[in-house]
């Protein structure tokens, strides 16, 4: 089928396929066509341009979207999507003045959606997710990360997976998964964190391989949780076994983590929000992009990620969710720009490259998501009448959104 949009205000993110994830001075480039014509076929793009030079085409439908832009789909490279219950009393403790480490130290935080999912049947997880995967696909969100971790046990775990592996099925919206046992240390063995990371290994690594259920493999590098030791462990029985590191590193100390994540050749690092010299020397001598989740430095009020010095140091940045259950439960990508525009000082463009074609890189999906690229999949967002995309950031909380297509398909 083919479809023929015309008078698009401005057609946002147009470009040839980047080969490699933008940094520096490039992150500031957002290539843009004004009154735009774009053609979707078969569930692909395949040809823009200016009205002014929109050829004799015979379709089976045409759309005016006079007063309207239209810019691809968010990627949202790090999500918790599947998840039980929620965490809400947590909210109201940090309100009363108890930490994120705190809340763990008692029994909360991820131990907590643990207990939670092992009492939560696999179809009442998947109905629960399903709901979320469509609310985030209406807010634009055309391609996301899911990953395992409130499971910490064999059973838990695969349980996680399936979900992920049957939302993959289920929505046409792309999904990728990684496998992260390596979230939280289980109470079970409470007293012995290395007898733990070789149940990982031995027990759980192999299942999730040999069922095909992960494409990433993750690890919560942070005191308390995880050291670097114990990650480069996981990461290299993962990595023999073909699954590619994506990581969680410095979110309140730095520790090492991000150049032993870079060693072993990993895809991102994730978080940030504490970053030393040494990190950003790491990182400038490394392909691996840097992730910032900068709704969970909001819900949690801890420091943003420092996303223009790692840009302005030459390092691929891209922007994520962290959508779960305790410092996060938002998968909001618009409300994601908005932020790091206001609180991380990026512009506009840089916002947008960051969550687009960088978040396709992050996800390494870029040769079919990420850009408004001929032979890319249709996935693309329809705007309500703005003035500008810049509009899009400073209209933070309102949605801006008419519609949105996945594989040239409006969603309902």
């Amino acid at each position: 089928m083919k479809i023929l949009f015309t008078n698009i205000k401005e057609l946002l993110q147009t470009r040839d396929n980047p080969t490699t994830a933008l940094k520096a001075e490039a992150m500031k480039v957002l290539p843009t066509i004004k009154n735009a014509y774009l053609l979707i076929e078969d569930q692909k793009i395949s040809q823009y341009g200016s009205m002014n030079n929109l050829p004799t085409i015979e379709v089976d439908k045409q759309v005016d979207l006079s007063g309207k832009m239209v810019l691809p789909t968010w990627c949202d490279s790090h999500t918790h999507l599947v998840y039980a219950g929620n965490r809400e009393q947590e909210f109201i403790d940090r309100i009363n003045g108890l930490s994120y480490e705190e809340i763990a130290a008692k029994g909360g935080g991820i131990l907590n959606s643990a207990k939670t999912l092992e009492n939560t049947s696999e179809n009442e997880l998947f109905e629960q997710s399903v709901k979320r995967l469509e609310s985030v696909g209406r807010l634009g969100t055309g391609a996301l990360e899911i990953k395992s971790g409130y499971g910490l046990s064999l059973e838990g775990e695969l349980k996680m997976l399936r979900v992920i592996k049957r939302l993959k099925e289920y929505s046409g919206i792309t999904i990728k998964s990684t496998f992260l046992g390596a979230h939280a240390v289980p109470l079970s063995f409470k007293e012995n964190r290395q007898a733990y990371i070789d149940y990982i290994i031995a027990t759980i690594l192999p299942e999730v391989v040999s069922q095909g259920l992960a494409e990433y493999i993750d690890v919560f590098c942070e005191k308390g949780y995880f050291s670097v030791s114990d990650m480069e462990r996981i990461l290299e029985a993962a990595t023999e076994k073909g699954l590619i590191p994506k990581v969680h590193v410095n979110q309140f100390n730095a520790i090492g983590g991000i150049k032993a994540a870079i060693k072993y050749n990993a895809l991102t690092v994730d978080h940030l929000e504490v970053i030393e010299e040494q990190d950003i020397t790491a990182m400038q001598n490394a392909n691996t992009i840097a992730v910032a989740l900068p709704l969970c430095s909001f819900f949690l009020g801890i420091p943003y990620s420092p996303a223009k010095k790692l840009i302005e140091a030459g390092i691929p940045f891209a922007l994520a969710s962290d959508y779960n259950p305790g410092s996060s439960p938002s998968g909001n990508m618009n409300q994601v720009v908005s932020t790091a525009c206001i609180k991380m000082k990026l512009n506009p463009e840089e916002a947008i490259n960051a969550a687009t074609i960088n978040a396709a890189h992050a996800m390494g999906i870029a040769s079919t998501h990420g850009s408004i690229t001929p032979g890319k999949v249709a996935n693309f967002i329809i705007t309500k009448d703005v003035p500008s995309y810049g509009y899009l950031m400073y209209d933070f909380g309102n949605n801006n959104i008419d519609s949105v297509y996945i594989n040239g398909m409006a969603l309902d």
